[in-house]
């Protein structure tokens, strides 16, 4: 990213029932997988939780997607793009929780 470049961060952790089944898991893991074909995604990174351990970490999420776009209209057009709410439906009863966290670039 170049000096001054705006981006818009949007970083969504999931919280992944308990009980799931690896079938569900790796269901999951295809889905959030398929996010990365938007076009509208600059940056597209999926992981789980580092092995990192400090007491300002929070690991007790389950995945983590983190989507960078060159502004927020990139952003209004993924959250409405058929990929993306096509994930949404087929994998919604797969978490328990999901806490989004938005940031545009000071």
């Amino acid at each position: 990213m170049k000096p001054n470049e705006s981006k818009f961060v949007h970083v969504v952790n999931f919280y992944l029932k308990p009980d799931l089944s690896q079938e569900d898991i790796k269901r999951f893991e295809a889905g959030v997988s398929s996010l990365a074909a938007i076009e509208e995604i600059a940056v597209n990174n999926i992981g789980k939780p580092a092995s990192t351990d400090r007491p300002v970490i929070d690991k007790s999420y389950s995945y983590c997607l983190l989507c960078v776009f060159n502004n927020q209209a990139m952003h209004d057009i993924y959250q409405t793009h058929p990929v993306h709410l096509t994930f949404i439906d087929n994998c919604k009863h797969l978490w328990e929780k999901v806490i989004i966290f938005d940031s545009e670039t000071i």
